[in-house]
């Protein structure tokens, strides 16, 4: 019979198929590379045994071995795979550790920080870690009340919000703060907002709170940070005698006390005299008119004898008589005399013989401008009038008190995160 007419399942090709499915693997594996390599253009060819042969993978074709237009067998061949670059692989921000993105987020400024914070619950928790808030200036902010709350709670420990305005805050934490700088001068506060930061620090020791109303409350909180070293109460108003006394006692490692122009009477001036301690260096107890007597100085000399820089202007009753008092201050470099009118121009020609190691003397309103150069000749070694601002204690350096605000510095350090206009 032809081939032609036969039954499809008496094909030679079929019946080798069926033969070798009946014989042991190795020898079908063999077979039907002979077979494969025989009959393989003919197109009876069982379509079982070349997806036998072929490698199992998923991505299969045929290509042609030699030039294009080569006659030779078609080949089943497998294309590799690509590896995949392990410096292009996809880094995805979820899978970088805490401690890297937190040294990425150092850099970001205080707004964009802000920003970031809104993204995820991962973000705003790393982006309110205690090491990204060590400090903040907050100067220029208005409204400030909400911020700074949120700021108190980071762990903070040096802050710096002059000339502020804050409505009404209670801070509610628990623990206390981790402040150890903070200046809050000129700022318009409540006396109850402060109170309750306030009475939540115990790691002070630099503290300017110029130009603010305070009460008994905040003084006597101030007492319970024995490591206070630097404090700027000028202008201040608002509290006792007694509270103040008691906060002199404790605070007894203070170097730096800017005290003037308080709302002080001659039993404020009495504690300050009689409760300082001797470690105080740096004295600026100025504005106090008929209140400061020559009794107080002498107080002031026995208690503190290692004041380097002392600041008596505007003492009314003071005469050249407490001249001979302050000579006890053999370390005094800096007096300033200012307005102090009993003292005649005379008495300070022999100030050079007095204090052997002075090098700054201020007595605006004393010498007349004309007469400057004759002193100067008499203390040839002395600066006259070159500290119109006192910076006992205060945080921004006196010689920039009138220039620009460009200087945000901090007892002489900026803080890392600042708000910008």
């Amino acid at each position: 019979m032809p081939t032609d007419s036969m039954p499809l399942q008496d094909l030679p090709c079929l019946s080798l198929q069926g033969s070798m499915l009946s014989q042991p693997k190795r020898v079908m594996k063999r077979k039907s590379r002979d077979c494969l390599s025989e009959g393989l253009d003919t197109e009876c060819t069982p379509t079982e045994l070349i997806q036998q042969w072929s490698p199992s993978h998923k991505h299969q074709r045929l290509t042609s071995k030699g030039k294009e237009n080569d006659s030779s067998q078609f080949v089943l061949a497998r294309r590799s795979r690509r590896k995949k670059d392990s410096t292009s692989a996809d880094i995805s921000w979820d899978h970088l550790p805490d401690e890297l993105l937190l040294k990425i987020l150092f850099y970001l400024s205080l707004q964009d920080l802000l920003r970031m914070s809104t993204v995820c619950k991962r973000w705003h928790r790393l982006a309110f870690d205690e090491s990204l808030w060590h400090s903040v200036d907050l100067e220029g902010l208005t409204h400030m009340g909400p911020a700074l709350q949120q700021v108190l709670k980071t762990g903070i420990r040096r802050l710096r919000c002059p000339r502020s305005f804050v409505e009404e805050l209670h801070f509610t934490g628990t623990g206390p703060l981790q402040i150890v700088e903070m200046d809050l001068s000129s700022s318009i506060i409540p006396t109850s907002a402060l109170e309750s930061i306030i009475c939540h620090c115990r790691l002070l020791e630099y503290l300017s709170l110029e130009g603010l109303q305070l009460s008994d409350i905040i003084i006597s909180s101030l007492s319970k940070n024995p490591n206070l070293l630097q404090l700027n109460l000028s202008g201040c108003s608002g509290f006792s005698a007694p509270a103040l006394s008691d906060m002199l006692k404790s605070c007894s490692r203070l170097k730096q006390l800017n005290i003037s122009w308080c709302d002080f009477n001659n039993n404020h001036v009495k504690s300050v005299v009689d409760n300082l301690s001797s470690s105080v260096t740096h004295l600026n107890l100025s504005g106090y008119r008929e209140n400061l007597t020559l009794d107080d100085v002498k107080v002031l000399v026995t208690r503190c004898p290692h004041i380097e820089t002392l600041d008596l202007s505007d003492s009314t009753l003071l005469m050249a008589d407490s001249f001979p008092v302050l000579k006890q201050l053999k370390h005094l470099r800096h007096l300033s005399l200012s307005r102090c009118y009993h003292i005649h121009l005379a008495a300070l020609t022999d100030l050079g013989k007095t204090f052997p190691m002075l090098g700054l003397l201020d007595v605006f309103g004393l010498v007349q401008d004309g007469h400057l150069p004759s002193l100067k000749k008499e203390l040839p070694y002395v600066g006259l009038n070159s500290r119109p601002f006192s910076s006992i204690a205060r945080p921004t350096p006196a010689s920039r008190l009138t220039g620009s605000c460009s200087n945000r510095a901090m007892w002489n350090r900026k803080c890392h995160l600042r708000f910008k206009l």
